[in-house]
């Protein structure tokens, strides 16, 4: 039997007097990962940023465990168990790698399946360049430090906001290959992605956002390549 671990309801969202959500419902079961598909300026992003606290909205339209988290600041939501890869990756600069890593712990308490070593075996790579600058590897090599830093934080909801953008096919699929040992930890994902062949292959579910709306729901067998186009596209078979 499915348990529910993150759901909105009914979720609205806005950038000072412009709307950027209209009552959007997605639900995330235990150990699932989603799929988030839509051209730019879908909503993806913006829900995302709904779900980590980033933007405001009503308190009772994110639900994380069964308990509402909608009235929580983003270092609050964190806490709790969820955490993202921002796109555009956002590492800092004048830290190297590994303390780069580093910074994803420092709200974890206890232990966890993430830990230095066990983002290093997914990565290997990443442990022999730990001491150089995060930001003077290549673009795929900083996606996985930026993927491991939130990894860092053990959470129970890891959301990845356009990690393929501008990366070489190949480098997407190293970076996607990792998705199987995240999801061995136990951690359930979502994953926004342009990337509609990609998007289907990771998930066990798909969503489809237009304008800020859910227009298309199921699993990728169950999708038809048509389906999907009306509902990215918002046009008429």
């Amino acid at each position: 039997m499915t348990e529910t671990l993150l759901s909105t309801h009914d979720l609205t969202a806005h950038y000072g007097d412009f709307k950027a959500l209209f009552g959007v419902d997605i639900e995330v079961n235990k150990g699932e990962t989603i799929a988030i598909i839509g051209a730019n300026g879908a909503g993806k992003s913006t829900l995302m940023r709904a779900i980590t606290g980033l933007l405001p909205h009503a308190p009772d339209a994110i639900r994380f465990k069964g308990e509402s988290i909608g009235a929580l600041s983003a270092p609050e939501v964190l806490d709790r168990g969820i955490a993202m890869v921002p796109e555009g990756r956002r590492l800092f600069p004048s830290l190297t790698v590994e303390e780069n890593l580093l910074i994803g712990a420092h709200s974890r308490t206890g232990n966890g399946y993430w830990t230095l070593e066990s983002v290093y075996d997914i990565v290997p790579i990443l442990r022999e360049r730990k001491d150089h600058p995060a930001t003077a590897l290549s673009g795929g090599q900083q996606q996985m430090v930026a993927i491991g830093r939130a990894l860092m934080s053990n959470p129970e909801a890891l959301l990845c906001d356009e990690i393929s953008l501008g990366l070489a096919p190949v480098v997407i699929k190293e970076i996607y290959a990792s998705f199987p040992k995240i999801k061995e930890s136990g951690a359930s994902v979502i994953v926004v992605e342009q990337d509609i062949g990609q998007a289907m292959k990771v998930a066990d579910r798909v969503y489809c956002m237009m304008e800020g709306r859910v227009t298309l729901q199921g699993t990728p067998e169950e999708l038809s390549r048509d389906d999907i186009h009306n509902a990215y596209f918002g046009v008429s078979s």
